[in-house]
């Protein structure tokens, strides 16, 4: 499977965002997938995953109320919706695809896109 995020952008604090991640190759319907941000000069870093279903979410305890995961089978994309975004928001944002389960692990996950920026002014 191929993918491809997009709809990051320049955006001032307390705006929001949805990022996309759009599958190719293969139905996104058959991995779990995941969102990771990766500022500069620090780690990659767990954002939100979904389940294969999308019946089951998780995030990143700090984010919980503000980003929400979901994802349309039916358009082969997977969503991340930032709201009331703040500076330190600001990452490279990559979206992840794996066989089974969801996981907090990058490196659990065997797909990736290229990534979009996201840059959050104060």
């Amino acid at each position: 499977v191929q993918l491809q995020a997009s709809g990051g952008g320049l955006v001032q604090a307390g705006d929001s965002l949805r990022l996309s991640c759009a599958a190719s190759g293969r139905p996104v319907s058959n991995y779990a997938t995941g969102w990771f941000r990766q500022a500069p000069g620090k780690e990659r870093e767990f954002v939100a995953a979904i389940s294969s279903s999308g019946s089951n979410t998780y995030y990143k305890d700090s984010l919980k109320g503000r980003f929400s995961i979901s994802r349309n089978n039916a358009k082969n994309t997977v969503y991340l919706q930032m709201n009331t975004l703040k500076p330190e928001d600001t990452a490279v944002y990559f979206c992840a695809a794996k066989f089974g389960g969801s996981s907090y692990s990058s490196h659990s996950y065997d797909y990736w896109g290229q990534g979009t920026q996201v840059t959050v002014s104060s």
